[in-house]
């Protein structure tokens, strides 16, 4: 297992409204999310959406981190992802949790362990947290989540569905 793991808001997002988010625990015992994470949880809050309040579980921490100025001029990053990155790139070894196609470009590029929310499904069911994923999948999708076509057959063939 990883020193840290370190999620962005959309697989606390998506988990959550899956009624899932525990599955993070089950497999990580611990979550760190930077403090721009935990504002987009709540601003989405604030204006109606279904989002975690992350107060709520003691195995998610909030922690403050300084984005690198070469991260801060990617301006196709958001706030969040800019500062899971930069948390990712203080702790070696750390794994992280984002969807967003983009950041996960820049974290490949800077050699950064990384998962997805389809990932995290996909690892709880081969350790028997779940029995399928394919529902799971279907729900996503139907919650406006993208996962490509091939993605999604690949995951389903690990997943053995």
């Amino acid at each position: 297992m990883p020193e840290l793991v370190i999620s962005n808001t959309s697989p606390l997002f998506y988990l959550h409204r899956l009624r899932q988010l525990t599955l993070l625990r089950a497999l990580y015992q611990q979550i760190v999310v930077p403090g721009a994470v935990r504002d987009e949880l709540h601003a989405g809050r604030i204006q109606g959406e279904d989002t975690p309040e992350l107060a709520d579980y003691d195995w998610i921490t909030v922690r403050s981190v300084q984005v690198p100025e070469f991260l801060m001029r990617i301006t196709d990053l958001g706030l969040g992802e800019a500062q899971v990155l930069a948390l990712a790139l203080e702790e070696p070894g750390s794994l992280v949790i984002l969807d967003d196609r983009f950041a996960r470009a820049v974290a490949q590029m800077r050699h950064l362990r990384l998962t997805g929310t389809a990932g995290v499904i996909l690892k709880a069911k081969q350790e028997g947290h779940l029995e399928a994923v394919t529902p799971l999948l279907d729900r996503l999708t139907q919650m406006g989540f993208r996962l490509s076509n091939t993605v999604r057959t690949l995951i389903l063939e690990l997943a053995r569905e």
